[in-house]
């Protein structure tokens, strides 16, 4: 069985739909069939306003019931995942719904989908009911493959919907609704990028399978593969790819006004959206378009599908009126206003810069270079942190320590003036680049070690006990001893084995040493701890026989101090 919050893959449309309407108090269901409706339709056929009708297949959610309600669509058909619906169904929405002013069926350009709609049309007019129908074929990946009519439909439905929509409520005819439908149809674009398949539940499987460095291109909304298949790239060189698709296709140029649609397919997080809406806005701005609207988030979506589509409608003042009526539809996202300028606030109280530090005294090279060498380690073992802190943690380690070790390139040469004043540099701007807990830990670490050392002579001794003082912040800031899985259970060991070694007389590279292995055993030690603290705590037994990420983190900064020939 596929591994889905599921009860049956046949009763899944039924019950998926019964959960939006038990939220949507502008919602109905048809009885005895799996079709949205709005529950303030009129009961005199007279006084219905033209109704706008669409669906298709499930599995694209929140389209289309979520589009259902004032300003929108009067009623949305649902077929079975990725299945048109029944034209009885379809007709069954349409007496529903429909008076004598008569009803605008919105298609996306999918055979099953023009055919069952289609048909239930006839049947609507043969029952005396004016019908149109407007197909939607937006996806222009297909340009080169197909004529213009036989591309599919895709995410730009949407658009429509809210065009005819506001239309049908401002009172227009249906002749009149249908034109601007069509028209809002002709003028739109999509394109789409699929990062990995999705999984229909009766299937049980991915329709499709893409190699660990590969995108598909162009991809429909039925988890099909795309038009075609290429090595993953990141997000702005997607976005151009996108977008120069659509904006060569429908012949925008500079000047033309437009809204932006940047779509989730269902198994991409917001953070990526945004990524992809950020770059999408600097790409039309440099060729000159202006984006009157747009919208970021998940509007008709391909199950789980990592991946997202763009769409460009032009608009001009009179869509954008449409566009920015209102209306109840829980799904729709509202307005869209752009504000395309950059916007930065400058914090109030920042410190001054605080000029005429001594300069750097031969010493201080040394523990600069030292901090440089732990800065590249950490880089180079970035994807290593990363893996191990996703088997028992959030997975934020790898990136944390990385701008961590830009952080320490950045420090400007003044920083290195003293030990103590480099350790309290250190500490400031780790604090201020490390996210999660590690900043916070280091940073106190170094600033509690800082002030140890201020104002007395630095020798090994003296960075001995400085090391312990540190290490002891670290205790007390996170509540953590040796045993509770974390980062301490490598510095704890190493701080003891350090102190012990000066005090026998050791070299200072000898005492390093014998401090960094007592560090890596105690790293390794952690793989067969029960995590008391911290995120892994979460996993309990679980997370035995993983090495904890901050306590090997510490290993591989040790590692390279020693190799510095610190």
């Amino acid at each position: 069985m596929v591994k889905k919050l599921v009860n049956a893959p046949r009763a899944v449309v039924q019950e998926m739909l019964e959960g939006f309407v038990a939220l949507a108090p502008g919602q109905a269901l048809l009885e005895g069939e799996t079709v949205v409706v709005r529950s303030d339709v009129p009961a005199a056929l007279g006084a219905r306003k033209v109704a706008v009708l669409s669906g298709g297949g499930s599995g694209h959610e929140p389209a289309h019931a979520g589009y259902v309600g004032t300003g929108m669509l009067h009623a949305a058909v649902a077929g079975d995942v990725f299945t048109s619906p029944s034209a009885d169904a379809v007709l069954a929405a349409i007496r529903a719904v429909a008076g004598t002013a008569g009803a605008l069926l919105i298609v996306k350009n999918y055979t099953g989908d023009r055919l069952n709609f289609g048909l239930a049309a006839e049947l609507a007019r043969a029952e005396g009911i004016p019908t149109e129908v407007v197909v939607v074929a937006d996806d222009v990946a297909l340009r080169e493959t197909v004529e213009p009519e036989r591309r599919r439909g895709i995410a730009g439905v949407v658009l429509v919907h809210k065009v005819a929509g506001a239309a049908a409520a401002a009172g227009a005819s249906l002749a009149q609704v249908a034109r601007e439908a069509t028209e809002a149809a002709a003028g739109l674009g999509s394109m789409g990028v699929a990062l990995g398949p999705c999984t229909v539940p009766a299937a049980g499987r991915p329709g499709f399978t893409l190699g660990e460095g590969e995108v598909e291109l162009g991809l429909g909304i039925h988890g099909e593969q795309g038009v075609r298949r290429v090595a993953h790239q990141p997000a702005d060189a997607l976005v151009d790819t996108l977008l120069s698709a659509i904006v060569e296709d429908r012949e925008l140029g500079r000047g033309d006004r437009v809204a932006l649609m940047v779509n989730g397919l269902g198994g991409t997080p917001p953070m990526e959206l945004a990524i992809m809406t950020r770059r999408a806005l600097a790409f039309l701005a440099e060729r000159g378009l202006k984006v009157e609207r747009a919208w970021q988030g998940t509007f008709l979506s391909a199950l789980e599908m990592p991946g997202c589509s763009l769409t460009l409608l032009k608009v001009d003042d009179a869509r954008l009126a449409r566009l920015d009526a209102p209306t109840e539809a829980p799904a729709w996202p509202g307005r869209g206003q752009v504000v395309l300028q950059r916007k930065v606030v400058t914090a109030r109280g920042a410190l001054p810069t605080v000029e005429g530090h001594p300069k750097p005294q031969p010493v201080m090279a040394r523990v600069r270079a030292a901090a440089l060498a732990v800065a590249d380690a950490w880089d180079a073992a970035e994807a290593r942190l990363t893996e191990l802190d996703s088997q028992a943690g959030d997975g934020d380690l790898g990136l944390s320590l990385a701008r961590g070790a830009a952080a320490i390139r950045a420090l400007p040469e003044r920083a290195w003036a003293t030990p103590a004043g480099a350790l309290t540099e250190l500490g400031q701007a780790l604090r201020r680049n490390i996210g999660g807990s590690s900043g916070p830990f280091y940073a106190t670490a170094l600033l509690r070690a800082a002030r140890y050392l201020a104002n007395r002579p630095v020798d090994t001794a003296a960075w001995a006990k400085a090391f312990e003082v540190g290490v002891e912040a670290v205790s007390e800031l996170g509540g953590a001893r040796p045993g509770d899985r974390t980062m301490v259970d490598a510095l704890h060991p190493a701080a003891v084995a350090f102190t012990r070694a000066v005090r026998e007389g050791r070299s200072p590279g000898e005492a390093w040493e014998e401090a960094t292995r007592a560090a890596e055993q105690g790293a390794q030690d952690t793989a067969s701890m029960s995590p008391r603290l911290g995120r892994a705590s979460y996993l309990g037994e679980r997370a035995k026989g993983i090495p904890d990420a901050g306590a090997v983190a510490v290993v591989i900064g040790m590692k390279a101090l020693g190799g510095s020939g610190r």
